[in-house]
């Protein structure tokens, strides 16, 4: 989620209040998430359906209903995980070209196309005859998806004033798990309409991008996209309408002198590289490659299938997916309600903990009572269910949502898409290694597998105590003075470059 709106107050604040307006674009980009959400969650459920299983994949099939059979293993099949991870990889190529276009013609045209291209990669799945065209299908998802996840966000930030900030960015990510608690309640109701149910589950998907869609010609471009694209009277109105009042004098000036300095740097790909901009890329990167290795998507996408695993039968592993959906959205909106009042670090260091314990817990559990073959006790199973609720409790009120707010926080304006389609892509990349490797390291690692995860939550604790910095109601034309160059590790990368582009900028203004 790139882009802020930004201040030079030095306190953060220009005024301003959160409109009607600004709440209407806020839900209509916030839908790309319900679209991105709305697949994690299906993905699982229909990957655990006979009807789909039979169709398109009947080894699988075969495996999961012979007498005996590994209940480490019975899904591990790499096509099957294939049909998950395509989007991913599509997700992360379309990112670059998403972040091209974003800058060029806007953050609203590229959600539209989102929408359009994410309709195509609906039917193609919906109506899909064999598993190629199956795959098409999730490749066209995958782009639409990585267009909306590089906008939306992006849009969301800048429409939002400072000090709400936190709280609107984070509609993406409770849009996110809407979206999976949707796809987890279809998936319930339609597994025992045969033969389609799978197509119907699938063909659902479509109703968010129609949302988009039709909803985007609702919302307007946001100021920092027209005031970097030269449309500067556009600009300035779009910014009253926003924030509700006449008086933005000092944050459009504001927007105009980042604009400036933005478009002196030619290749901001290229700038990326650069040491003075190597702390935001790390941290935006690191926090995507954090996001993933924390297991959550490797529950989310399989929850149905790993619930099969400790014993559950298919309408029992659908609803409690449900209801882990379910606590994924009440807990993000306790992200929502606190992210801009405790700060951003207090979130992920209490979550490094619990999810450290619940991992623990998981993998202790199915390593000393879940055999090769056979069922997990139903005690152990409900304690799996209720440790596996806590696990998704921590992570939606921390690393989902902050995963994403945190990289919007860290570029200026010259490097903010390029920067932040780097962050989008690297998500997209290892959500692809997660959801393609998962279903093969639980047969080969089986229980150890949730210890695997659990050591990474280890190794991101540690990055959050000594080199994630605080970025709570900082603008962000303040994070290099106020954030950077005080951080006891990353202000040996800083030096006066921006400031002196800076100073060239105002005494260019001022002629």
């Amino acid at each position: 989620m790139p882009a802020i709106v930004v201040s030079g107050d030095g306190k953060g604040d220009f005024g301003g209040k959160v409109t009607f307006h600004v709440i209407i674009c806020a839900i209509v980009a916030a839908t790309g998430g319900l679209m991105f959400g709305y697949d994690i969650g299906i993905s699982g459920g229909v990957t655990s359906m006979d009807d789909f299983l039979e169709k398109f994949f009947p080894e699988v099939f075969e495996k999961k209903h012979h007498a005996v059979e590994n209940n480490y293993c019975k899904f591990d099949n790499q096509f099957l995980q294939l049909f998950t991870s395509s989007l991913y990889l599509a997700a992360l190529v379309a990112s670059f070209v998403a972040s091209k276009i974003c800058s060029k013609y806007g953050r609203k045209i590229t959600m539209q196309l989102a929408s359009v291209l994410f309709l195509i990669g609906v039917l193609l799945n919906a109506l899909a005859p064999n598993l190629a065209l199956l795959i098409v299908g999730r490749i066209f998802l995958g782009i639409g998806i990585g267009f909306a996840n590089q906008a939306a966000p992006l849009f969301l930030s800048e429409i939002a004033p400072v000090k709400y900030r936190g709280a609107l960015n984070i509609l993406f990510q409770l849009n996110v798990t809407i979206g999976i608690l949707a796809a987890n309640i279809i998936n319930y109701f339609v597994a025992d309409i045969h033969p389609h149910g799978w197509r119907i589950a699938l063909g659902t998907a479509g109703i968010p991008a129609l949302i988009l869609c039709l909803g985007s010609f609702l919302i307007t471009e946001t100021p920092t996209s027209l005031i970097e694209r030269q449309r500067l009277t556009e600009g300035m109105n779009t910014l009253k309408k926003i924030r509700g009042i006449d008086n933005v004098d000092a944050e459009y000036q504001e927007l105009v002198r980042a604009s400036e300095m933005a478009r002196q740097v030619k290749h901001p790909f290229r700038n990326l590289i650069k040491r003075k901009s190597r702390p935001q890329l790390v941290i935006a990167i690191a926090m995507q490659v954090f996001q993933q290795f924390t297991g959550i998507n490797a529950i989310m996408f399989y929850a149905p299938v790993l619930f099969q695993t400790v014993g559950f039968k298919n309408d029992a592993s659908l609803m409690s997916s449900a209801i882990v959906g379910g606590i994924n959205v009440a807990s993000t909106v306790v992200s929502v309600v606190l992210v801009d009042k405790l700060g951003r670090k207090p979130l992920l260091l209490e979550a490094c903990i619990q999810m450290f314990i619940t991992q623990t817990a998981i993998g202790y559990i199915l390593m000393e009572h879940l055999k090769t073959t056979g069922d997990l006790p139903k005690s152990n199973a409900v304690w799996v269910v209720v440790l596996v609720c806590l696990y998704v409790m921590s992570f939606a009120w921390s690393w989902g949502p902050l995963g994403w707010l945190i990289p919007s926080e860290t570029f200026p304006l010259e490097t903010r898409t390029a920067g932040y389609s780097f962050a989008v892509s690297s998500n997209m990349l290892f959500t692809f290694l997660i959801a393609q490797a998962f279903l093969s390291m639980l047969c080969t690692m089986r229980a150890a597998v949730f210890f695997f995860f659990a050591a990474w939550v280890f190794v991101m604790c540690l990055f959050v105590v000594f080199l994630l910095p605080e970025t709570k109601n900082i603008p962000i034309d303040e994070m290099m003075d106020r954030v950077w160059k005080k951080h006891w590790f990353w202000k040996r990368f800083m030096d006066d470059d921006d400031d002196k582009r800076a100073s060239k900028v105002e005494m260019a203004m001022g002629h």
